[in-house]
């Protein structure tokens, strides 16, 4: 029998165990900081040479310079070519569903004039440059590929350059193949801090970019922690997580299965189902442990929802919702009669699937919004990646002669309350028209 904590919200302890149950410590050690600062640092100052020497040694490759390591246009399109028509053809239908989704995303530039004429409005940009960390080896994540340069083609980012690591030369071919459909301008085979460390500073091969993206192991997120600054990041992402709203309508068996979708990924992912229902509970438990010995990946399901799982009986829909929005999951399905009435009484949520016949999976591939989600409760604070992500905003600000002498008398009188003469002095020159 699977082991999954059961709770029930109306228990003294309820709240106390629940903060337990979310708490996750994705910091790192000190031997994982002082390797990825051992390699920031060495490929800051000997660029190529470095990069080259950690990828030989940590990924057991064997290459002498950087001219290897980069896989041309001719590569990506090849594997394009290559993939089964199903599989090609499903990367191309969700490439179209997540670009057409991110349009609309798609920020323009706007100002307004005063009545004396002043101009004041923002211009947006995008980035000049952007780099994608795809996890490589023998995993595929064609869908990271997918997630992640499409909205900064979108937003029109100039150059994306894509690093993705190939352990004992172990290429992936969907990946390839999504860098092909995505138009990616360059890609070359590294991983690692090293990887990070070469987008964050340029070397004479790799240029440097001003943001980078994409997941990747404990070393990777360490690294992205470290340059951050120097370069932008979209986050630093913990386990995956899904919180299940049900009213106990819906079958027993998708539910369970939902909460496997997340568990599978790693023993540190977390899976929490809500309902008032304690028969459909123990349905939902009954589920778990049928259906469990199928899977593929039946382990690292069952550590995980022994670890972080948990079966949770509410007192009614209302102390669901209050709990989700403490919870902020990265993935929130409701599968309620009315998801419609209950969506707008969610504050945080990385993605709220809604309806009994939505499931989270959808999401992580072809619904077409992003599935890079804030995770660890940062729902509370930050949105999905898109569009806006890979696009600047610049204030704009044009004087007309009688809107400098009007702001140049407030401006004055605020800078010389504030001891600033020369703040105070600039703009008293433009009231003497």
């Amino acid at each position: 029998m699977a082991e999954i904590l059961k709770l029930d919200s109306s228990g003294k302890t309820f709240w106390a165990e629940l903060e337990k149950l979310l708490a996750w410590d994705g910091v790192s050690d000190d031997r994982v900081t002082g390797i990825v600062r051992e390699i920031l640092a060495a490929v800051r100052e000997r660029g190529d040479a470095a990069v080259v020497e950690y990828t030989n040694r940590l990924d057991r490759m064997d290459v002498s310079s950087m001219a290897e390591l980069e896989i041309g246009q001719e590569r990506l399109h090849a594997a394009l070519k290559a993939i089964p028509a199903a599989q090609r053809e499903a990367l191309e239908h969700s490439a179209e569903r997540v670009r057409r989704y991110h349009e609309h995303q798609k920020q323009e530039s706007w100002s307004y004039t005063e009545a004396d004429g002043t101009m004041l409005g923002q211009q947006i940009t995008p980035l000049d440059r952007a780099g994608l960390y795809v996890p490589g080896g023998k995993a595929a994540y064609p869908s990271s590929v997918l997630m992640n340069a499409i909205p900064a083609k979108v937003a029109g980012v100039s150059e994306l350059i894509m690093v993705v690591p190939t352990p004992d030369g172990e290429v992936n071919e969907l990946v390839l193949a999504a860098a092909a459909i995505c138009g990616v301008d360059r890609v070359f085979a590294l991983g690692g801090a090293q990887a990070v460390a070469a987008l964050a500073y340029g070397t004479e091969t790799i240029p440097q970019v001003d943001k980078i993206v994409g997941p990747g192991n404990i070393f990777v997120a360490t690294a992205k922690g470290m340059v951050f600054g120097t370069v932008g990041i979209d986050m630093i992402a913990g386990p995956s997580e899904i919180l299940v709203i049900c009213d106990g309508q819906t079958d027993p068996d998708w539910i369970a299965m939902d909460l496997f979708s997340q568990a599978e990924h790693d023993e540190d992912a977390q899976s929490i189902l809500l309902c008032p229902d304690q028969g459909f509970l123990d349905k939902v438990a009954a589920s778990i442990d049928k259906l469990l010995p199928e899977m593929s990946r039946a382990g690292i399901i069952a550590t995980s929802l022994r670890e972080r799982g948990a079966l949770v009986k509410v007192k009614d829909m209302d102390e669901a919702i209050e709990i989700a929005n403490y919870v902020a999951p990265e993935h929130l399905e409701l599968s309620v009669e009315d998801p419609v009435a209950m969506a707008p009484k969610i504050r945080h949520a990385g993605a709220i699937f809604m309806g009994r016949y939505t499931a989270e999976a959808v999401g992580d591939y072809c619904a077409g919004p992003n599935h890079v989600l804030p995770t660890s409760r940062t729902a509370r604070f930050s949105s999905p990646l898109g569009v806006y992500d890979f696009q600047k905003r610049s204030s704009l600000i044009m004087c007309s002669a009688d809107g400098a002498a009007a702001l140049g008398e407030v401006a004055s009188v605020l800078a010389r309350g504030e001891g600033l003469e020369a703040h105070a002095r600039s703009a008293e020159y433009r009231c003497k028209g």
